[in-house]
């Protein structure tokens, strides 16, 4: 008999709930998430071998839990927390939260819907995604650290800041101002804290920037033979989408991308407006990329000013250059997919899974709602639209569009 285990997981605690095919509960159970409160979790389920974890928000609190059950050989699913609220909604006929009533929606959901994201390990992956997620947090000390220093020279010596200050910039004016108060001595010092403080992290960075190159070298992927894509953007790219076959098409990566635009028609009236849904480290990347083209010598460059051509703006013009660039790294990934790295790793002969659900646990969930799917193209509409002065139609307003 199968069954299937929910999965509400915390820091501190996990609470689960064990049902059949029929949704017949069981048994339950609430475990620490320490060894012993694992281990006693793993002998309360025990006497079913042929079970299903569901884990509710694998890519965020439940990542932990789901790296240690699929490290021992389970078989593990994800459950969006979206797909699990709607089921304690019908089930209690309301939506208070319990971590009894979470666990028994995830276990409804993981029963009721076909087609869940079944999880694998990729060490690899885990350790990229670890790696880029610990520079992200590097760069935001950083820029904190500046801004400290920023403000103790601006009152050390007024009117030479400095717009992108640097650690030797900074530390050539702090020599050259020799303060004779203790009010300025104090400040001078707190000031060289801060200097060695940006130091550490500039050199801490520049470490990451290197170990993260040589994983995207050895990983196999050729992001970095795009315009615009270096290894860190290659990095975040890799550690994020991980087995890109998860997207049926350019269109669902790019809805997951946020560079899709949403159907905002009413009626006889067909727009669309802009995206802000997606995952947004994976838009920032694709934004400096075609910042990047359009600054350089590239064909996004030329792409661009023939939009701007066309009469679109200067963010206008950009948001189809995204897109453009989603579509090159999406095809990118199939290429990678099919390389010689993807067969060591041990994918099928085609180097492809296809359509299968199976991605690595430290891939965070597309999430693609309903609001969020890639548009059709336009039906041919009953009447002809009537032309109004100073509006028109934007061309990229579709997904397959510029």
């Amino acid at each position: 008999m199968q069954v299937f285990i929910g999965v509400d997981p915390h820091k501190m605690s996990a609470t689960i709930e064990v049902v059949d095919a029929r949704e017949t509960v069981l048994t339950v159970g609430r475990f620490d998430t320490n060894k012993t409160g694992y281990a006693a979790m793993k002998k309360h389920v025990a006497p079913w071998s042929n079970r299903v974890w569901a884990v509710e928000g694998s890519g965020g609190a439940g990542r932990p839990l789901a790296q240690r059950l699929l490290a021992d050989g389970e078989r593990v699913v994800d459950v969006p927390p979206k797909l699990s609220a709607r089921a304690r909604l019908f089930d209690t006929g309301h939506n208070r939260k319990t971590d009894a009533h979470d666990a028994h929606a995830v276990a409804a959901v993981a029963v009721r819907t076909k087609g869940l994201r079944v999880l694998s390990y990729d060490s690899d992956m885990e350790v990229l995604r670890m790696l880029t997620d610990r520079r992200a947090e590097l760069i935001s000390q950083r820029v904190q650290t500046v801004n400290r220093l920023q403000r103790m020279l601006s009152e050390l010596v007024p009117g030479e800041a400095k717009l992108n200050l640097t650690a030797p910039q900074a530390r050539e004016i702090l020599f050259r101002r020799r303060p004779r108060d203790i009010a300025g001595k104090t400040c001078k010092r707190l000031a060289l804290e801060q200097l060695e403080d940006l130091t550490v992290i500039d050199r801490r960075i520049k470490t990451s920037d290197k170990e993260l190159k040589a994983l995207v070298i050895a990983s196999g992927s050729k992001l970095m033979d795009l315009p615009g894509i270096g290894p860190i953007a290659a990095a975040r790219i890799l550690a994020d989408v991980g087995d890109v076959s998860r997207f049926a098409d350019r269109n669902r990566f790019a809805s997951w991308t946020g560079t899709a635009p949403l159907d905002a028609s009413s009626g006889e009236q067909v727009r669309h407006r802009l995206s802000r849904a997606g995952n947004r480290k994976i838009n920032h990347m694709l934004h400096m990329a075609a910042l990047s083209q359009i600054r350089l010598d590239t064909a996004g460059r030329a792409y661009y000013r023939r939009k701007r051509a066309a009469g679109k703006s200067h963010l206008e013009a950009l948001r189809c250059l995204k897109r453009r660039i989603s579509d090159a790294v999406y095809r990118q990934l199939l290429d990678d997919a099919t390389s010689t790295p993807a067969l060591a790793r041990g994918a099928d002969p085609g180097g492809q899974c296809g359509a299968s659900q199976e991605s690595s646990a430290a891939d965070l969930p597309p999430h693609i709602g309903t609001s969020d799917q890639p548009l059709p193209d336009p039906h041919p509409r009953r009447y002809a639209a009537r032309s109004r002065p100073g509006k028109s139609q934007p061309d990229d307003a579709l997904p397959n569009a510029g």
